[in-house]
């Protein structure tokens, strides 16, 4: 019989013998005789979030989990291992010592199952883009001089992952025995609530563009209409910087676009949702006489009529060029459009803090036969006591647009990077 020193002596080589099956991103689950035995931990379960439920299925649950298989000393059971002499594989004159003959009859295999937190953690980091909802800020309109609400602020949800692991791992480390699983998560409050709009500090009108699309096709004309709703009711917070193409988001057959002209490269041609400069042209010249602070802004390849008085144009692609401004006024900017007949109209509420803006331009420095053209104006800004705060000068030069041929009114083929989808649209709208 061995003692106590002895057995503990032989636990430790055994676990050399058998190699060491935890780390720091693992989690002992239990013994087991064999792996069937533990098969009871792995069956369908039900994530729930808030009030939705994701499923998490015994495939996904069990590759979490690794089997190592241990050597044990047991008293009580005769070994089945045909080569007994374990001692070979420690290499070690101790175990030779410790273990008589009689002892190795007792050495058992068994299975020990191990959480792999890693892959638990990567699952919970999968189902959180699948959870997570962003909080909605307001959406404010301006009626009759009074800032009021359109759309109400929701808050958002954040799966919390951490917390989230450790509840998986508890459910397995405890064998729990129910179907469903709540799991934690952290509510996300909006940055402008429905509640908040007393203090936003919205009270003027602080800056407005306008620009005209009279002579549009009709897509063009659609699309402009698309896009412009977009911004409608944005807010700007003091000090954030605005990016068109963010709040703009994906423009395509899917989001509600219509194939239209678009410069691109050393050609113009059909994309969905061509006619988006018009409206991002229209932001810029708000932010100029809002004087705010432009920090991303670039001109068309060639003159485009649309954009008179040609040097005050703002060119958009997704992901790349953007228009991006710095809300510099002391307090939130309201974004509010107008489309009046064929001129749209972008007008800034916000705060006034006595600043004096004077554009001057632009001007057409060079023009030649061809079409091509330089032009400039600045942005000159005031405080409220007559001091020039800044003053920034906008240089565009335009190519000839014979550089940019057009193709005919309509598509006759369907461009390779369309879908059916995509080009069946198009031809219903033009009627073919």
């Amino acid at each position: 019989m061995l003692n106590l020193a002895t057995t503990t002596i032989l636990g430790c080589l055994l676990l050399l013998i058998s190699g060491n099956a935890a780390s720091a991103e693992t989690i002992p689950l239990g013994k087991f005789s064999s792996a069937s035995q533990a098969d009871g931990l792995f069956k369908e379960l039900n994530l729930k979030v808030d009030t939705k439920t994701y499923p998490l299925t015994k495939a996904e649950l069990s590759s979490w989990v690794k089997e190592k298989n241990i050597l044990t000393y047991n008293p009580d059971y005769v070994s089945e291992i045909e080569n007994k002499d374990i001692c070979q594989h420690a290499k070690s004159i101790l175990c030779a010592l410790a273990l008589s003959l009689k002892d190795k009859d007792h050495i058992q295999k068994s299975s020990i199952l191990y959480l792999d937190t890693g892959s638990t953690k990567r699952f919970v980091e999968d189902l959180s883009r699948q959870a997570n909802i962003a909080p909605t800020d307001a959406k404010l309109t301006i009626e009759n001089g009074k800032v009021s609400v359109f759309t109400l602020s929701q808050k958002g949800l954040e799966l919390d992952k951490e917390k989230s692991v450790a509840v998986l791992a508890n459910h397995l480390l405890q064998k729990g025995t129910g179907d469903t699983i709540d799991l934690p998560y952290i509510r996300k409050n909006p940055e402008v609530g429905t509640d908040s709009i007393d203090n936003l500090g919205i009270t003027s009108l602080i800056g407005e563009g306008r620009s005209n699309f009279r002579g549009s096709p009709k897509n063009r004309i659609f699309n402009i209409k698309v896009a412009t709703n977009r911004f409608n009711g944005t807010l700007i917070k003091p000090g954030e910087e605005f990016s068109f193409v963010k709040i703009l988001g994906e423009v395509d057959g899917e989001h509600g676009y219509l194939p239209e002209l678009v410069i691109k490269k050393d050609k113009t041609e059909p994309e969905f949702g061509g006619g988006i400069c018009q409206v991002s042209t229209t932001a810029f010249r708000a932010a100029i006489y809002g004087g705010l602070e432009i920090t991303a802004r670039r001109n068309h390849a060639y003159p485009v009529s649309y954009y008179n008085p040609q040097g005050m144009d703002a060119t958009v692609y997704v992901p790349w060029p953007d228009l991006r401004f710095i809300n510099n006024t002391p307090g939130h900017i309201l974004i509010q459009t107008e489309i009046a007949g064929t001129e749209l109209i972008f007008r800034f509420f916000g705060t006034p803090d006595g600043r004096k803006i004077n554009v001057v331009g632009p001007t057409i420095l060079e023009r030649k036969p061809d079409g091509s053209m330089k032009t400039t104006f600045s942005q000159q800004v005031f405080d409220a006591d007559g001091k020039l705060i800044r003053e920034d000068v906008f240089n565009s030069s335009y190519d000839s647009p014979d550089k940019y041929p057009h193709p005919g009114e309509v598509l006759t083929k369907k461009p390779d990077d369309w879908s059916k989808r995509e080009w069946s649209e198009y031809l219903k709208a033009n009627k073919r």
